[in-house]
């Protein structure tokens, strides 16, 4: 029998994969026997496998306790993997591996057939997400061996996403580096040495790693709205009529409907044409400002939009500016239904929600000039915004709008 010693140091964990192991261990693991035998290097040099497959389960291999075989990191982290739990970030993405070592030290006379690995990530959302990793080889005792990893946040519900084609094996064979089927997560994926055959030798010059990456996806729940009245009135509407000269009040609001802190809402509003923001009008209330806060910035309406701040579980916020009506280009003999929506981002951006309200101003058209025809508003298209559902108010009937009169959301940020 090969002295399992000998092959230590040119083929551990650490030459595989290039980096040290950082772990507390916790009993997250299983097999196919109903318990987890393990071994010590000595014990297995002395015997204890035999002509035994065994798969992950040397005790004090030196870069990890081959029990806890599933790990995972930050994408951005080096040198540190986590067999127990991580906390996640919004829109962050994470290395997920599972270590394969088929623990005979007889090499090539005892090779594991149809080696098959197999990763759960769930789907649903939670404060804490397991991801189950198992490895199973048909000749092995036990057959099937797992291990989990858990992902957890302290302050949102969330879900992770699988990122496509981001599994590889790495090994000291001819695969290494290889792109493995997405199947790793869909019910499983045969493994190799030299090749994708199911095959594995014993020993550690035959251990692999494999890697996979998923995203961090906060579920954030809110809702936006917007409203619209003329200045000097006190009710608020989803449209009103105005005469160009006119100044008109907008309200957004903004309510936290999750569970959650959400961290760094921001509001934009981007107004249609014939539209002009009054500059220093825009004011912030919430539980902090009840009586207003006028806002030194005027990026409401501007690409780069107001960071309102963070908001608890129910709390919400109220954002108000005034406008002034113009005619740049308003049709006569009918209606301009002037368009402005009301956007809210969470998270970088990764989630969005928006509303809008109209504007409705009536021109003449002069004497022995033919009216323009009326055209039905359209719903716009929509920017995808991800996870969350848009939030929009249709137009009530018989409203009109000229060509250049309405704003369409463009697949950018508005």
């Amino acid at each position: 029998m090969k002295n399992i010693k000998s092959v230590l140091g040119v083929a551990a964990v650490a030459a595989i994969a290039g980096t040290a192991f950082v772990a507390t261990n916790v009993s997250a693991w299983g097999d196919s026997d109903g318990g987890r035998k393990s071994y010590t290097i000595e014990e297995i040099n002395n015997g204890a496998i035999d002509d035994k497959i065994v798969l992950n389960s040397i005790s004090n291999n030196p870069d990890l306790n081959e029990l806890y075989f599933v790990q995972a990191r930050a994408a951005d982290a080096k040198n540190v993997w986590n067999a127990n739990d991580i906390e996640v970030e919004n829109g962050k993405e994470y290395v997920v591996r599972l270590y394969v070592h088929n623990n005979n030290p007889r090499g090539t006379e005892m090779i594991a057939k149809d080696v098959f690995a197999n990763v759960n990530v769930p789907t649903e959302s939670g404060k804490s997400i397991t991801v189950t990793g198992t490895v199973s080889a048909s000749n092995a005792t036990p057959s099937k061996v797992w291990d989990e990893v858990v992902f957890k946040s302290s302050t949102n519900t969330f879900h992770l996403e699988y990122v496509k084609g981001s599994a590889l094996i790495e090994n000291k064979g001819k695969i290494s580096g290889t792109t493995l089927s997405d199947n790793l997560v869909m019910g499983g994926t045969t493994l190799g040495y030299d090749s994708l055959n199911g095959e594995i030798p014993g020993c550690f010059g035959y251990a692999g790693i494999v890697t996979f990456r998923v995203k961090a996806v906060y579920d954030y729940d809110f809702s936006v709205s917007k409203m619209v009245r003329i200045k000097g009135e006190t009710e608020w509407h989803k449209q009103v009529y105005a005469k160009v000269g006119d100044t008109v009040e907008y309200k957004i609001t903004y309510k936290n409907t999750s569970d959650s802190l959400e961290k760094d809402v921001v509001i934009f509003d981007k107004l249609g044409s014939n539209q002009t923001y009054v500059a220093g009008s825009t004011k912030l209330y919430n539980s902090n400002y009840k009586d207003g806060l006028a806002l030194k910035s005027d990026g409401l309406t501007t690409s780069e939009g107001i960071n309102i701040g963070d908001y608890k579980a129910n709390a919400a916020a109220v954002v108000t500016f005034e406008v002034v009506m113009k005619d740049d280009n308003l049709g006569c003999g009918g209606d301009n239904v002037l368009r402005s929506w009301a956007q809210g981002y969470i998270g970088h951006e990764t989630t969005m929600k928006q509303d809008y309200a109209d504007v409705l101003i009536y021109k003449a058209c002069p004497k022995n000039e033919d009216p323009v025809t009326p055209v039905t508003p359209t719903d716009p298209v929509l920017p995808s915004t991800g996870a969350s559902d848009i939030v929009v108010t249709a137009l009530g009937a018989g409203s009109a709008v000229t060509a250049g009169g309405y704003f369409l959301a463009s697949r950018k940020r508005f």
